[in-house]
């Protein structure tokens, strides 16, 4: 039996990415058309065809519009766009092509259609990451001819489906974790109901508290970001408490990171001081190794999961919604002290 030709076949020959054999035989940008014409002649040359076995039997390739937000994008390297490139990877290997168009907030705001949608981009399906707003929302769901799926987020119209992380259980590990560690006075910090996942984790925290009898107190809840523009990290100044507590919980490791450089400024050592931990286990590549301890966010499985659910709605639009709910761990390393 012949062995089927791969986009890493075809990658190795030209000595190029797959990413990039992709791009040329999808017809994306990001490609000189002599490099493209040279991918696709060899291509040709070497028999490749993009091939995905269905259920039914059938085989066919599938091209998948990924949409994010401008919100979600600050002038550092989005945890989004990481996001995606787990998506993208998996999805070459399925023989699938992945498309990203990141919607402006003028656009978002404007209600206008993903360029994806209404370009003719010959679009499978659609795989959205980051929740829009509400409106922005509704006006997806108005088109009814392409299957979506959304990631890190989920609606409770029931009607798609959704690929979490625990973020409840997760916040509620990592806060129990800093109870184990002697600590009892624990302050949150995040932006409540900008996002689904800030507030779920959020009532993780909540719930962790409770169960060891410990106060949730107001004035311990912290802000993270400004609701209008969304910026995270070293751009927003965090208003720390009158009364520090003696452990911080963060909704993710940007904002840990954050808050530990301002303690530093007020003359507090992490961990000697305050403990701190974060969440994602993801930092902006600038930031350099922090060793926050955190709860890390399965982007991989969150991304095969998502990719198994597009092209199943894809092969059957009609089939039942799920949400996903995708479990990481707990990564331990020094900003942590018991006590």
């Amino acid at each position: 039996m012949v062995k089927a030709v791969k986009l890493a076949d075809i990658a190795e020959k030209v000595g190029v990415s797959v990413v990039t054999v992709s791009k040329a035989l999808s017809g994306q940008k990001g490609v000189s058309e002599e490099m493209r014409t040279r991918i696709k002649e060899l291509a040709d040359e070497m028999g490749y065809t993009p091939i995905h076995t269905t259920q039914t039997g059938r085989t066919r390739s599938y091209t998948i519009g990924v949409i994010t937000f401008e919100t979600y994008f600050t002038r550092f390297a989005s945890f989004y766009w990481k996001m995606y490139q787990e998506f993208a990877t998996r999805a070459v290997k399925k023989n699938c092509f992945s498309m990203l168009e990141v919607i402006s907030n003028y656009d978002e705001e404007n209600l206008i259609f993903p360029k994806l949608i209404t370009e003719n981009q010959k679009i499978d399906g659609i795989v959205v990451i980051g929740r829009p707003k509400r409106d922005y929302l509704k006006m997806l769901y108005s088109n009814k001819k392409i299957p979506m799926v959304f990631m890190d987020f989920y609606d409770d119209e029931d009607v798609v489906d959704c690929v979490v992380s625990a973020g409840f259980n997760g916040m509620y590990r990592m806060t129990d974790y800093l109870i184990k560690n002697g600590h009892t006075r624990i302050a949150y910090i995040g932006s409540l109901m900008f996002t689904e996942s800030i507030t779920d984790r959020y009532f993780g925290y909540c719930k962790a508290l409770m169960e060891s009898g410990i106060e949730v107190r107001q004035d311990w809840i912290i802000k993270d970001r400004d609701y209008n523009d969304g910026v995270i990290g070293m751009e927003y100044k965090l208003q720390l408490p009158k009364e520090m507590p003696t452990a911080f919980v963060c909704n993710n490791d940007v904002t840990a990171y954050s808050l530990i450089k301002q303690l530093e400024e007020k003359g507090y050592h992490v961990p000697d001081d305050i403990s701190v931990v974060g969440y994602d286990d993801y930092l902006y590549a600038e930031y350099g190794d922090s060793k926050i301890t955190t709860y890390m966010v399965d982007m991989g499985e969150m991304s095969k999961i998502a990719l198994s659910c597009i092209i199943r709605r894809i092969e059957n639009i009609s089939v039942s919604a799920i949400v996903h709910i995708v479990n990481g761990k707990i990564i331990e390393r020094t900003t942590v002290k018991r006590i």
